[in-house]
């Protein structure tokens, strides 16, 4: 019973960091080929709300944050995009006695903004 509980604990945790980091990467990319500053952070936020939701991944709280300073950087100057992604996992229903009902959850990924792509 316990054994199989902590399999089970470790396998969806896992699951769930594999999810975040690609929510996190998803939304970067998708931030990085916006044209402005405040389409890239809802392109971001908006990006890694549906890679969690597509992957069934059942957070509690989430936050995503985006930093999109890049956009303000003139044509020519470098930059990137970077998107940190936070889930707050469920754990309750194992009933695993000693460990948390909950795991937090964090990645962070970044895109590079186009050095030379027109921005307003």
């Amino acid at each position: 019973g316990l054994f199989v509980a902590m399999i089970i604990l470790g396998g969806r945790v896992e699951l769930a960091k594999q999810s975040v980091d690609a929510a996190a990467y998803e939304a970067a990319r998708a931030a990085s080929i916006e044209r402005t500053q405040s389409e890239a952070i809802a392109a971001g936020r908006s990006s890694a709300a549906s890679s969690l939701n597509d992957q069934d991944v059942n957070c509690t709280s989430t936050n995503i944050t985006v930093n999109a300073a890049a956009f303000d950087a003139p044509i020519g100057n470098t930059g990137q995009v970077n998107v940190t992604v936070t889930c707050t996992v469920n754990l309750s229903d194992l009933s695993i006695p000693g460990l948390p009902g909950t795991r937090t959850i964090t990645a962070t990924a970044s895109s590079p903004v186009d050095v030379y792509r027109e921005r307003r």
